[in-house]
């Protein structure tokens, strides 16, 4: 199985910082976005210690005998378990680093983060918050997460709310993130993968610019060279407005 990425991040169009972060591991077929919150210091330090704890945290687990902090799931694959602990060690950290430390009190993060299982053919999708993992497969695209947010809690207890309510929800409000409490729930998709497929981690600054049919438009027109997939998304999400950063992670599995 080969597999080509690519990744960037911009400030966008109306912001003076970047709180987005990300990491491609591809010793580990490792991809991670994350999206701080909680002002420009705070958002900033929460993303990069997210991305950076969930990458340190893979290096150190390289070897059979390292030790894990958190329970072992048996019914999951170590594949599964590793990409949900390294997340789970990142919110840790998150937290107690706001706990203690008045500059950054309150600071917390989204991410989304996907792992290749080559030998099982399967990636493994984990998030917490509302940045995404889509996945394109024969000219179609898939949003494999759920957004952790205020409007998606109200369907999941009122999937027959009439569309005026749902519009008078305020559709930025997350219910879930990294830092927020001293333990979190991760989501997981296990998604068996095909040669051809493109997947495409974003934060919400991508999302909330552009629909679905304007990625996958996007994706199909770059399918061969996900760098230049990477900068047109971005540009196109700037040229649309660009009213939050900007960061995405685009990787090709082929043959």
């Amino acid at each position: 199985m080969n597999i080509v990425a690519a990744g960037l991040s911009d400030v966008g169009q109306l912001r003076e910082h970047n709180e987005d972060s990300f990491v491609i591991l591809p010793e580990f077929d490792l991809y991670v976005v994350a999206d701080g919150m909680g002002g420009h210091k705070a958002g900033d330090v929460a993303s990069k210690m997210a991305t950076n704890t969930i990458a340190s945290f893979f290096q150190a687990t390289s070897k059979e005998d390292a030790t894990w902090p958190f329970h072992f799931d048996p019914h999951l694959s170590v594949e599964e378990n590793r990409l949900i602990t390294g997340i789970k060690v990142a919110n840790k950290r998150i937290f107690d680093t706001s706990s203690r430390n008045r500059e950054v009190h309150g600071m917390g993060t989204t991410v989304v983060g996907a792992l290749v299982a080559r030998e099982r053919g399967r990636v493994y999708v984990a998030h917490v918050g509302d940045s995404r993992c889509y996945r394109v497969r024969d000219g179609q695209i898939a949003q494999l997460t759920r957004d952790h947010s205020l409007l998606n809690d109200y369907l999941l207890v009122m999937p027959d709310m009439p569309q005026e309510q749902r519009d008078e929800l305020p559709r930025n409000v997350i219910t879930r993130a990294l830092g927020m409490q001293d333990s979190v729930v991760v989501d997981l998709v296990p998604d068996r993968t095909s040669p051809g497929d493109v997947y495409l981690l974003c934060s919400d600054g991508l999302s909330g610019m552009m629909t679905d049919e304007q990625i996958l438009e996007c994706v199909a027109r770059h399918a061969e060279d996900v760098d230049a997939m990477a900068r047109d998304l971005v540009q196109l999400a700037n040229d649309q407005g660009g009213e939050d950063n900007v960061t995405v992670v685009a990787f090709r599995v082929g043959s």
